[in-house]
């Protein structure tokens, strides 16, 4: 029993000296690493929504770039890592390069994506971009610094593609505004029907102003326009390519044949909805309506992803190249998609499936089930390694 007393005083005695160990200080107080990364947006004029439900949206993709900001920090506190948001416009691009920022999440249309990506390519920065969905982007204009979370529009074509064809419905009647994006999004729509064995029967331009929505008498010229204008090859669905929402929304419930309607309206390809649930999809909606008092929006996801990317390749590399990490064929992020997402070597674009939604609900999600492909079904969705024409 003495001999217990003993060893349990040279125990209790020898515990504070244990604590005050000087050689345990450095690993307690181990430094935090500090990573700044870049937004640049532009100054859009506010478009008037089409409908008093849509949001007027002024700030861009910026609320979600805020939002992976958070929930970087979150996890970075495990890793003694610490990011934070430098936001600018195109003209501030030079000053945070020379200020060390390796990182910038583009919200920019393609000429302004280009002459960033450029500028930091002469910095050794990388750029990733959140909303230019140009095909030319991920071909021969690609950059070797520049990454993609915004889908092309091949990818979203190809998406919607999958689903009217495991639908049956493959005679299409595509209809084209006059909007800078909509006849590249024709022609995206035109490749995925060669692609997947459908066939377009007949195409129109819209050029027709159906007047104000708000009018007394705007229901009857809408009907009449959209009835007469929508006669012609019979057809399994109506596909619009209209990405500014100038007219695609008045064709539904007008046509001249009972169809659905398809493309920039209705029945919708997107990387992210307001009516997305699944996998805990939820969540993340209700953080950022926290944060931002309005929906997450598809720019909106692009940026959260973009630098949730950047924030998990930090983690990976832990002192080691982050644009090495990122850039990784093996490096995967979780983002709410129900699988591993990650970037194609070949043109920089991030694999993701893509969501179908009606305007409240989620109709499926793309690649569909039957579409194969050697290395990852997601690879059946946009441009494959050897269709792209990107040399990095």
């Amino acid at each position: 029993m003495l001999r217990a007393l003993s060893l349990a005083l040279a125990l209790c005695c020898a515990s504070p000296v244990l604590a005050a160990d000087p050689a345990a200080k450095p690993a307690a107080m181990a430094a935090v690493t500090r990573l700044s990364i870049g937004f640049i947006g532009t100054d859009d004029p506010p478009a008037t929504p089409l409908s008093f439900l849509d949001p007027v949206i002024r700030d861009g993709a910026l609320m979600g770039a805020r939002l992976g900001i958070q929930d970087g920090n979150v996890t970075g506190r495990f890793l003694k890592q610490e990011f934070a948001l430098k936001e600018g416009r195109e003209g501030d691009v030079t000053a945070l390069l020379d200020a060390g920022v390796r990182f910038i999440i583009a919200d920019l249309p393609a000429d302004a994506l280009l002459r960033v990506a450029d500028k930091a390519a002469a910095k050794g920065a990388m750029v990733i971009n959140v909303r230019a969905r140009d095909d030319g982007l991920r071909n021969a204009q690609c950059r070797a610094n520049l990454l993609h979370t915004i889908p092309s529009r091949r990818m979203l074509a190809d998406a919607l593609g999958q689903y009217l064809v495991t639908r049956r419905w493959t005679n299409w009647f595509l209809v084209t505004g006059s909007g800078p994006g909509d006849r590249p999004y024709a022609d995206a729509i035109r490749r995925t029907a060669r692609r997947l064995g459908a066939k377009i029967v007949e195409e129109k331009d819209w050029t027709f102003d159906v007047g104000h929505a708000r009018t007394d008498d705007g229901f009857t010229n809408e009907r009449d326009v959209v009835s007469t204008f929508t006669r012609g090859a019979d057809h399994d669905v109506l596909i619009v390519a209209d990405e500014d929402g100038a007219f695609g929304d008045f064709l539904s419930y007008r046509t001249a044949r009972p169809r659905p309607v398809a493309g920039t309206a209705e029945l919708t390809p997107t990387a992210w909805s307001r009516v997305f649930e699944q996998w805990g999809g939820t969540q993340l909606q209700n953080r950022f309506q926290a944060l931002a008092g309005r929906v997450m929006t598809e720019r909106d996801y692009a940026a959260w992803t973009a630098v949730r990317a950047v924030t998990e390749a930090a983690g990976k590399a832990r002192g080691a190249d982050v644009a090495a990490t990122l850039k990784d064929p093996g490096f995967t992020l979780a983002a709410f998609k129900g699988q591993a997402l990650s970037f194609r070597p070949w043109d920089g674009q991030l694999r993701q499936p893509v969501l179908i939604t009606s305007p409240r609900l989620l109709v499926s999600v793309s690649p569909q089930d039957g579409f194969l492909h050697q290395r990852t079904v997601l690879d059946s969705l946009g441009d494959d390694e050897g269709e792209s024409l990107c040399r990095r």
